[in-house]
């Protein structure tokens, strides 16, 4: 499918109290994913965690096994046994471990709300949009693999809530078709996840170069969901423009957790949140000058002084006369139309070189 660009201008939305885009810090998603390991106790000391990190949000995944799959063993059902984490296993299994029931919803919302998170979720069916609408939810995000499912991206747009649409997998044509699914809603509250569905991601293979084409051609927010080891690769993204960070989250590595082995332990969020906010902060305007911090500075560039005492009718030379901080006197490229004339009266060692002088 050939995609011309899209000429609709991406606008800034609002997630909770939180406003989005390019004028705005980052804003971070802490994903739990599977990471409470089938406990509720656990779970909500995520939330805690998210929390005390800094990071603005906590999102979900709602599915239950039967919604998302069927128990099978078939081949098209069991991934494949090289893959590095859950090679082997089927769908199934990997489902009735990772997913979040229902009922935990509701005390995960509280808890996150209790302590100033925003909380949303991906819905893998109408029946998880139902429960997130009962629950208010801010937001919906759909998966990487959910960008293929036009009527579910149709119904999460409908509720009029912003939506941010995960690439990961997909081309040029079904990203676009997922856009324009949301935005035949009426609802143009769109930010696109640049995404690399693999786990965990080599960052050879995030081509974060992609973020301000994708911005372009779908005239969308466009953020980053990273699923490589470390921080660098998010740090990078918001130097290119991602204006969403996603970030699968876990208590400890060590701790288990189906997606803990990509995730960020309690610290590396915490330093996510910080480090992407500074390279925010670095990109600044896109102008060439001095700043109005450095206007101190300007003052101690160098300049052509008198070093020695000198009196009338002496010559300038290399000795009475050098290029010197600060910057008061005539610019250093003078020195060579100046050297061999003769000073007009006596002159105090320290004073800047001017014409009137020689």
């Amino acid at each position: 499918m050939t995609v011309t660009s899209d000429r609709t201008t991406a606008t800034n939305v609002r997630i909770g109290d939180r406003e989005i885009g390019p004028d705005q810090p980052p804003f971070i998603i802490a994903e739990m994913s599977g990471n409470h390991d089938g406990s509720l106790d656990k779970a909500l000391d995520i939330v805690r965690m998210v929390a005390a990190s800094g990071a603005h949000a906590l999102k979900l995944q709602t599915y239950t096994p039967e919604t998302i799959t069927i128990q099978s063993d078939a081949p098209d059902f069991r991934l494949s046994q090289g893959h590095e984490l859950w090679g082997g296993r089927t769908l199934w299994d990997l489902y009735v471990e990772a997913h979040t029931p229902f009922e935990w919803h509701e005390p995960i919302f509280a808890e996150a709300r209790k302590h100033g998170l925003t909380v949303f979720s991906s819905p893998f069916d109408p029946t998880a949009i139902d429960l997130l609408e009962s629950l208010d939810t801010p937001a919906y995000k759909i998966a990487s693999s959910e960008i293929v499912d036009l009527p579910l991206i149709r119904l999460a747009a409908s509720k009029g809530k912003p939506i941010i649409i995960s690439t990961g997998m997909a081309s040029v044509g079904e990203i676009y078709a997922a856009v324009q699914a949301a935005r035949s809603t009426g609802n143009d509250q769109i930010v696109v996840l640049a995404c690399t569905a693999n786990y965990p991601a080599d960052p050879a293979e995030s081509n974060l170069r992609g973020i301000p084409v994708m911005r372009d051609t779908f005239g969308a927010l466009v953020g980053y969901s990273d699923h490589t080891i470390g921080i660098g690769a998010p740090i990078a993204a918001v130097a290119l423009g991602a204006v969403v960070v996603e970030k699968h989250v876990t208590l400890s590595r060590e701790g288990g957790g189906v997606d803990s082995a990509f995730s960020s332990e309690p610290d590396e969020l915490a330093a996510l949140v910080s480090q992407t906010e500074i390279a925010w902060k670095c990109l600044g305007q896109p102008r060439i000058g001095a700043r109005q911090q450095e206007k101190e500075g300007l003052r101690f560039r160098r300049s052509l002084y008198v070093v020695q005492d000198v009196k009338a009718g002496e010559a300038v030379t290399a000795d009475n006369v050098r290029s010197i901080r600060p910057a008061n006197g005539l610019p250093p490229d003078d020195f060579d139309s100046v050297v061999g004339r003769t000073f007009t009266r006596d002159v105090a060692r320290g004073t800047a070189l001017s014409l009137d002088l020689i």
